[in-house]
């Protein structure tokens, strides 16, 4: 029987995609471009739509400059935005 993907990993995701992406002022088209997808795969990653495979989860840790744990991590997006 297939699994049920976890619910709260494709949203620390889609909320660390969206907060990384907007601290890069990105688009979702323009994150798009540079992760060579289609712009509505973005925005379907950030609605917790998407299950993101381990390569695509390079390349958007790649175009946003963090690391794939970071997108994968509760509030990381939030946490490496905040201005000490």
């Amino acid at each position: 029987m297939p699994r049920a993907p976890s619910p709260s990993l494709r949203a620390a995701l889609a909320g660390n995609v969206r907060a990384f992406r907007k601290q890069h002022g990105y688009s979702q088209e323009q994150l798009a471009d540079l992760c060579e997808l289609h712009r509505t795969y973005i925005g379907s990653v950030e609605r917790e739509e998407r299950n993101v495979s381990l390569s695509t989860l390079e390349v958007l840790a790649e175009a946003l400059e963090v690391s794939v744990p970071e997108l994968l991590t509760q509030g990381a997006g939030r946490e490496r935005g905040k201005v000490s």
